[in-house]
């Protein structure tokens, strides 16, 4: 096991922890209080359904760019601060969490599972070399051709 003899490394290493958290726990603050202010902004201007969906994107976002951070900070704290086992045991269960929030926050922000973006895209950009408003409708290509 590394043990960290210097002192200022040490304290380093702890400055370094608590800034990761404190920028994961203000990025998701100030993401869901844009995403709020954004919501009322674009609600009392029209179209609440488009309003609500901009909402949870956004605050989605917010919550997986946060999530990183406290995650960046997890794994600092665990592997240098305190490698012991039980740590690193709490550490894969953090991980297996995240992900799993990450998979299903990017579900519900995009409409679709994370490994259908390529299949997707080729899609996408075959329906607009075709040039065919029905092949880029199938393909989720919001800017199909009018004819």
């Amino acid at each position: 096991m590394i043990t960290i003899e210097a002192d200022w490394l040490s304290a380093f290493f702890r400055l370094a922890v608590i800034g990761l958290e404190l920028a994961g726990t203000l990025t998701i603050l100030v993401g869901a209080g844009l995403a709020t202010f954004l919501f009322a902004r674009r609600a009392r201007a029209g179209d609440r359904t488009e309003a609500y969906s901009a909402f949870r994107s956004a605050l989605g976002r917010s919550i997986l760019l946060g999530l990183e951070f406290l995650v960046a900070g997890d794994i600092v704290k665990s592997l240098v601060i305190n490698p012991t086992l039980d740590d690193l045991i709490v550490l894969a269960g953090l991980v297996l969490v995240r992900t799993f929030l990450s998979i299903s926050l990017g579900v519900e922000i995009n409409g679709h599972w994370p490994w259908e973006e390529t299949r997707m895209a080729r899609e996408k950009a075959r329906a607009a070399s075709d040039g065919s408003p029905a092949t880029a409708e199938a393909a989720g290509c919001g800017t199909a051709l009018k004819g």
